[in-house]
């Protein structure tokens, strides 16, 4: 009989955070029986597709009354969750059952550092393994006096499924970029400020194509200021699905110095197409320049215009040889089936 793995997800959207527990949860069923808790919205509606149990609730009430249930009737069970709240509310209903429970937190980050960090440190000294998906979270996590022992880093993945299905950009054949893509929410933190103040400094960069997926409280300001002086730049806005606009772009340009991951950039590997990273944050952390992907100085508009206008001219055989690198890196590093092995064994001590 499979052991039950709780995983609460404190949003019911279906961004990185809900995309990675659910493409976890699917790669621990073998050993597992996942049950998903989360606000209703398109993370559960995509839980009961793969075939999981799903559980909808409004406040943490409702949380607790459905995984109480759970707790009386297993004397082993996994917890994950997401949120403190949930963390909390499932210790303080295991002072009453007494259970063995695999507890893990994972910690995505985000914008505001007191939320995304600071509030975990409520969590520390209890049987909590903290999950932090890249060494920079990791980072903001001790910054914030969450305790060091309990942190564990495992990085995000790509399934594999989704990387053999995904369209594939053709190799490079002439030199140069000349399409490029942004995967980004517009708001300060993310700086798509900054490639617009690098494509304004350069007569060269003024005429070079760029798509924009995403939304945000800085779009329209964006938009403005894009419309007077660059031509060649188009807001897109939001879109689910964005794997064919990835493979037939040449590079996804990420300015974001303070992201706590990037799946973006993960996935703009598996269309085959280079990365532009800023040298700082987890984003940064994902490629080694010029052989998995490219960087420039974050925050920096002439580092990222310069950065530019080299691949504008980059030899063909130099822009395939990173998108290679970058290949081995979803195969190795980035693989799901490693990725995976890392948190069945983080459970697996948890239970010891």
């Amino acid at each position: 009989m499979r052991t039950p793995l709780l995983y609460a997800l404190h949003s019911g959207n279906l961004y990185g955070t809900e995309r990675m527990a659910l493409a976890t949860a699917a790669g621990l069923a073998d050993e597992f029986a996942p049950v998903i808790f989360a606000p209703e919205g398109p993370a559960l509606a995509e839980a009961r597709r793969r075939g999981f149990e799903a559980r909808a609730f409004r406040n943490i009430r409702e949380f607790a009354r459905l995984v109480r249930p759970w707790l009386a009737g297993h004397k082993r069970l996994a917890f994950v969750a997401t949120g403190v709240t949930h963390s909390g509310a499932c210790l303080l209903l295991n002072l009453f059952y007494r259970r063995k429970v695999a507890h893990l937190h994972l910690v995505h980050g985000g914008a505001e550092e007191r939320l995304s960090y600071g509030r975990k440190r409520m969590l520390n000294g209890r049987p909590v393994t903290f999950v932090a998906v890249s060494s920079f979270v990791r980072e903001r996590l001790i910054a914030n006096g969450v305790a060091t022992a309990q942190i564990e880093v495992v990085e995000n993945f790509l399934p594999e499924e989704r990387v053999a299905a995904a369209p594939r950009r053709a190799p490079f054949t002439r030199p140069g970029i000349g399409r490029v893509i942004v995967i980004s929410r517009l708001d300060p933190m993310k700086r798509v400020d900054l490639l617009l103040e690098a494509l304004e400094r350069s007569p060269v960069l003024r005429r070079l194509p760029v798509r924009i997926f995403g939304t945000g409280w800085e779009q329209e300001m964006l938009k403005y200021r894009a419309a007077k002086s660059l031509p060649c730049v188009e807001f897109a806005g939001f879109r689910p699905d964005l794997e064919g606009e990835l493979a037939g772009a040449d590079l996804l340009a990420h300015m974001c110095p303070v992201e706590p991951f990037g799946l973006a950039i993960l996935e703009a590997m598996a269309a085959d197409i280079p990365v532009l990273v800023p040298d700082r944050g987890g984003a940064g952390s994902l490629v080694e320049h010029d052989i998995s992907g490219f960087r420039f100085s974050a925050d920096d508009a002439d580092s990222l215009a310069a950065r530019l206008e080299e691949l504008t001219r980059m030899p063909a055989g130099r822009l395939n040889r990173v998108v290679a690198g970058g290949r081995c890196l979803l195969a190795t590093r980035f693989s799901q089936a490693a990725r995976i092995a890392d948190y069945r064994r983080l459970l697996e001590e948890a239970a010891a």
